[in-house]
């Protein structure tokens, strides 16, 4: 009988569906973006990412404990320092904010995976991601504090450490220095296509890194270059970098395809704060189900070939599937 073909046969209830859907998210494939700042019993709200907060170290470790106990075991930090300065100083001081976090945090869950961004746009008061030399970033002294970064964060304790600054050979300097001081086997995970993007807005409210001039674009990549990516990709894995970023995700699934079909190695994508804010603002004014588009969105990404995916849902995602 016409027609032979009828896959709608495989879609006729969620269960037969659920048994023949190719793409699966793992909660524990999750990594749980966090900002931590100084202070005591701090709970700060950030006005364009409801729902995400600045936290202090002690609130942050409370929080992550809990998140933990979902599923989610992988957790990527970012500091807000108490001072900042020409340098990014505090980037490698060993009482950081972001050291003193990741300390904390390793006390109290030993098993987690404890991602350290590594860059200065936070540090440093005029909000660029390395040293400046008159308004330009200097690549090769930006690699040096990177790398004397990298160090430091090993030490705290540090899982791994995450490279976003997008100067030219900082893999290879940072894996030259982490090993010399005998963290060998501390990975590295580089964003390697990591785009000069609009939907980065809210994350530098939530960092309070907006460049007190100009912007990143001479380091970071032009939206409209697919071949340059892999470039970045195949120098970073040249240089010694054990895993790849793609940020963002979702308007960069063709770049996101494209570097895992290439690659031999796990490759994560950045859902980023701008992806995060669009679906939360659409969701509290009741435009979108909300649920239903934060798993699709989830779904395209790991659909278009990521490992792991960076976002700020994971808590969420990971209580609807608890209860389930």
């Amino acid at each position: 009988m016409f027609p032979i073909e009828r896959p709608r046969r495989l879609r006729q209830n969620e269960t037969l569906r659920a048994l023949v859907r190719e793409t699966h998210i793992s909660v524990d494939q999750l990594i749980y973006p966090v900002f931590v700042r100084s202070g005591e019993g701090v709970k700060e709200p950030i006005s364009s990412m409801p729902g995400i907060f600045q936290w202090s170290v002690d609130t942050l470790t409370d929080h992550l404990t809990k998140v933990f106990s979902l599923g989610v075991r992988s957790f990527l930090f970012f500091g807000i320092p108490s001072h900042k300065d020409s340098q990014g100083s505090h980037a490698y001081n060993p009482d950081g904010i972001v050291q003193i976090a990741l300390q904390s945090v390793k006390d109290r869950l030993p098993q987690a995976v404890l991602i350290a961004d590594l860059c200065l746009c936070e540090y440093t008061d005029h909000g660029h991601c390395g040293i400046l030399r008159g308004n330009t970033v200097d690549n090769d002294l930006t690699i040096d504090v990177l790398a004397r970064t990298a160090v430091v964060q090993a030490r705290a304790g540090a899982t791994i450490v995450a490279p976003s600054d997008m100067m030219d050979g900082r893999v290879k300097r940072i894996r030259q220095a982490l090993d010399q001081s005998g963290f060998d086997e501390v990975p590295i995970m580089s964003y390697a296509a990591k785009y000069a993007s609009g939907f980065y807005g809210p994350f530098r409210d939530a960092a309070e890194n907006t460049p007190a001039f100009g912007d990143r674009r001479a380091y970071q990549m032009d939206p409209a270059n697919r071949n340059e990516a892999m470039k970045e990709v195949f120098l970073d894995l040249e240089e010694g970098s054990d895993m790849l970023i793609v940020k963002p995700a979702m308007p960069y699934l063709d770049i996101l395809s494209d570097v895992k079909k290439s690659v031999r190695v796990p490759v994560a994508a950045y859902q980023v704060s701008g992806e995060y804010s669009m679906i939360k603002a659409a969701g509290l004014q009741g435009w979108i189900e909300e649920e239903r588009v934060i798993e699709e969105s989830l779904t395209s990404i790991k659909r278009a070939g990521a490992d792991m995916i960076i976002t700020y849902f994971a808590p969420e995602y990971a209580r609807w599937h608890s209860e389930q």
